[in-house]
């Protein structure tokens, strides 16, 4: 099992920054794969970006050049570091983990909001 705690998030005015963090606990070993989702009211849950235990980034088109993953790969923490901030960036940010299995597991989630 895999836990994973969020931390950051709040209400910023566009064009703001904000950190998200994510710590996981249990049995790290087993993760391959971090990263973050979003949701936002009415919508389906979105990838925004994640990383890889061998370093590998993918981010999603709506995110590039704005947003940055980075991580810790022996800690297995994550932090998306989010900069000129829209207004469709208020979501839910989910932190995320695969697992080598492919096991997925997630946070509690964080709100995000920009105001205009």
């Amino acid at each position: 099992q895999v836990q994973l705690v969020e931390s950051g998030g709040g209400l910023v005015q566009a064009g703001g920054s904000l950190r998200l963090s994510c710590a996981a606990s249990g049995d790290i070993r087993t993760i391959n794969v971090m990263g973050w989702y979003r949701q936002s009211p009415g919508k389906e849950r979105e990838s925004v970006a994640h990383i890889t235990s061998g370093g590998s980034i993918h981010y999603a088109d709506s995110v590039k050049g704005r947003f940055t993953i980075s991580g810790d790969n022996a800690k297995k923490l994550v932090f998306l570091e989010m900069n000129s901030l829209k207004p469709e960036d208020t979501a839910v940010y989910y932190c995320s983990s695969t697992t080598w299995s492919m096991r997925n597991y997630w946070g509690q989630g964080t709100q995000v909001t920009v105001s205009s």
